[in-house]
């Protein structure tokens, strides 16, 4: 989606914003704590119906305010879009896709693709499993987002098996409460294994080849999944039941990401940790335009920091070309390239420079 106009009242640091944006890259900058990263968090929440900072949403409402809105305008592909997302602090919050009401805000990210790099993202790599887990599971719903369930009816199935567990442990309930489960977490954990397989083969050339460019050789992501069957389940039933909790199947799952035969978990740099979050995003970013033929939207927050001038240009020549970008900086020689539009930031206000 490109964005063309901007409509925030009472989110986080502006109180009322009325911007146009240019196609292309945009180039944000303003000191720090001026609001740079909360213009860029009203994208995201407009376009994705969940902030990347946050899971409360009162969080978002400027303080001393009941509620804030964000409407958002543009073209995605040939076709106009509008978006709207409301939250109030004792009401929730309430999404509208071209003035029809959806059912829960987080419909929008069925609708328009936001890519988004903030510093914290860099827990991809660097966190745990779980992270992961949830990173790629994301990456399907946005590739595919037909499958985008398929993680959280798992998630449900696996807590479902491990109650069962818990209550045949304590002479709550009989063995066979567990096997409807155990049927249900074998289909799905197998479902969610091909789609893991399926969408790690497709972004790891990209990957690769961004991450060569940013100067991270070698660079691959592997993940080697076993889809869990009722034999092999029933095969751990008393382990299980010791435990009560189910230890085989995909939430247990990881992907290796590499350069070289170094796991940039444990022995890259900070800097490389960040390199390969950026070809990971730049990878998922030339999937989406290929498979649902619009661009996504890219937010980077504060991603030049502790990028070399190289570094510096090959990321910008590489998003030049990739429908539209913010990108936020203290200054705007940061970026090496000229960029479409220019946004000043000070608090509470943004002006086109």
């Amino acid at each position: 989606m490109i964005i063309q106009t901007v409509s925030l009242r009472n989110i986080r640091s502006y109180a009322r914003l009325d911007l146009d944006l240019e196609p292309g890259l945009v180039l944000v900058v303003g000191a720090n704590g001026a609001g740079k990263t909360n213009l860029l968090e009203s994208l995201h929440v407009g376009t994705q119906g969940f902030s990347p900072r946050t899971r409360a949403d009162a969080q978002l409402v400027r303080f001393g305010e009941q509620g804030g809105r964000i409407a958002l305008r543009g073209p995605r592909g040939a076709t106009n879009v509008e978006l709207e997302v409301t939250v109030e602090l004792r009401e929730g919050k309430r999404a509208k896709l071209n003035g029809a009401p959806l059912r829960a805000a987080e419909q929008l990210r069925s609708e328009v693709a936001t890519l988004v790099f903030t510093p914290d993202r860099l827990a991809v790599v660097k966190g745990g499993p779980a992270v992961r887990r949830a990173y790629f599971d994301r990456v399907l719903g946005r590739l595919t987002p037909s499958r985008a369930a398929i993680s959280v009816e798992y998630a449900a199935a696996i807590a479902q098996r491990n109650a069962a567990l818990r209550r045949t442990a304590a002479g709550y309930s009989s063995r066979d409460a567990i096997a409807p489960w155990t049927e249900q977490v074998a289909a799905l954990g197998s479902k969610l294994v091909e789609s893991r397989t399926e969408v790690v083969a497709l972004l790891a050339p990209g990957f690769a080849e961004r991450a060569d460019e940013l100067g991270l050789p070698s660079a691959r992501m592997t993940y080697e999944g076993v889809s869990p069957t009722i034999a092999a389940l029933e095969a751990r039933l008393e382990r299980d039941l010791e435990r009560g909790a189910t230890g085989l199947g995909p939430h247990l799952d990881d992907v290796l990401l590499t350069s070289g035969t170094r796991d940039l978990r444990s022995f890259g740099s900070q800097g490389e940790q960040r390199l390969t979050v950026l070809a990971l995003l730049l990878a998922e970013a030339t999937l989406i335009a290929d498979r649902r033929g619009f661009a996504p939207l890219l937010l980077l927050d504060d991603v030049l920091s502790e990028l070399d001038p190289a570094r510096r240009s090959i990321l910008a020549e590489r998003v030049l070309g990739t429908g539209q970008t913010l990108i936020t900086a203290t200054e705007a020689s940061s970026l090496p390239v000229d960029a479409a539009q220019l946004l000043e930031v000070s608090p509470g206000t943004v002006r086109v420079v």
